[in-house]
């Protein structure tokens, strides 16, 4: 098992007094925390390294090139995609849903459908919304089960109409997983493409692209202890061949005449104009971090904060919690309300208590509503918490209980 108190010395972020009391950080599927090795990679390129990319041939644009291309390997073998060709650097989950929706433009006609599930965060909403309006294709919702994808309702939902499937690896909200093996091999059956969001699960879990067969899957870096403004999309070789690039300009460039140009070979024909290098070599380390850990010890150590905190969540009267019921089932993130309180109101009470949580729809407006909410409070756990984290929580939701009852 982890030792978390030791890895969460390796975060300087967590040590520091909120509202005089130390920092329980629970807000990690909003954006994790990054350790100092990452800090020190990304000062270290700034410092001894920074130029651009695929262009100089001087020492720094060299060590700068080799230092953003070693990090794609990296992430190649992170998701164990069969080449890098297959690793497109992005902004963050958000981009490469909408690059895959645009190139879904392209092959959808009025009358096909495109099916994702009610669950779905707006970045895996929007876009495909946005191509239905312009191809005429119809966009069909899976509902839910017992806080998780209705397995009969999706495979009622898909049919020959279907060309593409998108839906997230595991819940913002619910916290429950997807099982993509067996939703890939339904999704194939009717010859459509799967698209994954992956943004809640690889900071937390192994993936395995070749074994999940998923057409795309898409992460952010900076759930993953990585920078901000990096992402990556990972698209089967043949796929990302036929898509087109998004933006034109210097780097995805082959040659360039006055009426027209060719693009280079992936994955620099998707990944146009100087790239987030920095973002891409703090990605890598992060990478080195998580894998140095074990991706199976992580989801090892967070099943066992789930298995300890959900009996004391579900003890405590007057809150209700969304998602499954299983701790084996439910995976990171917690979606809770209180009888009686405003979410906000519960999470500024928290932070009074040293607890960062989230409280709101968390993009995922849809959902809520399904559910007949207008919003939920969320606690997210990560590698660096603890069960000391855990019970940090529930004594600050009976404080605040307390402290609202003899108020109200």
């Amino acid at each position: 098992m982890l030792d978390a108190r030791k890895i969460a010395t390796d975060f300087p972020i967590l040590h520091q007094v909120v509202n005089d009391e130390s920092l329980v950080y629970l807000d990690s599927a909003a954006t994790s925390q990054k350790p100092k090795q990452v800090i020190q990679t990304l000062q270290a390129y700034y410092e001894q390294d920074n130029a651009n990319v695929h262009r100089g041939v001087h020492s720094l644009a060299e060590r700068a090139t080799s230092r953003y291309e070693a990090a794609r390997s990296k992430v190649k073998t992170f998701l164990n995609a069969a080449s890098s060709r297959e690793i497109i650097f992005t902004r963050g989950t958000t981009t490469g849903l909408n690059w895959v929706a645009k190139f879904a433009e392209g092959l959808l006609e009025a009358g096909d459908e495109v099916l994702i599930s009610i669950m779905e965060h707006h970045s895996n909403i929007i876009p495909w919304q946005q191509a239905c309006q312009k191809t005429g294709a119809k966009l069909v919702f899976a509902h839910l089960r017992e806080g998780a994808l209705d397995l009969e309702d999706f495979a009622a939902k898909l049919s020959p109409k279907t060309k593409f499937v998108s839906l997230a690896h595991v819940s913002n909200v619910l916290g429950c997983r997807n099982p993509i093996k067996e939703l890939a091999a339904l999704t194939h059956q009717v010859g459509a493409y799967l698209v994954v969001d992956g943004a809640q699960s690889a900071p937390h879990q192994k993936i395995d692209v070749q074994d999940l067969d998923c057409d795309f899957f898409t992460l952010s870096g900076h759930k993953m202890l990585g920078p901000t403004g990096i992402g990556v999309l990972y698209g089967k070789e043949a796929l990302l061949q036929a898509m087109s690039p998004i933006e034109f300009g210097g780097e995805m460039i082959d040659f360039v005449y006055e009426q027209e140009a060719s693009w280079k070979e992936l994955p620099w024909k998707l990944e146009a104009g100087t790239p987030h290098i920095a973002g891409a070599i703090g990605l890598g380390a992060a990478i080195d971090y998580l894998m140095d850990l074990g991706m199976d010890a992580i989801y090892a150590h967070e099943q066992a904060l789930m298995a300890y905190v959900l009996p004391k969540l579900e003890a405590i009267e007057g809150l209700t919690l969304y998602g499954p019921k299983d701790p084996a089932q439910h995976h990171s993130v917690l979606a809770f309300n209180l009888a009686g309180l405003h979410p906000h109101d519960v999470a500024t009470a928290l932070d009074y208590e040293g607890v960062a949580v989230r409280a709101g729809h968390h993009c995922a407006q849809p959902l809520i509503a399904y559910l007949g909410l207008h919003a939920t409070v969320r606690a997210s756990f990560y590698l660096y918490n603890t069960t000391e984290d855990c019970d940090r929580l529930v004594d600050a939701i009976l404080k605040t209980k307390e402290f609202f009852n003899g108020t109200l």
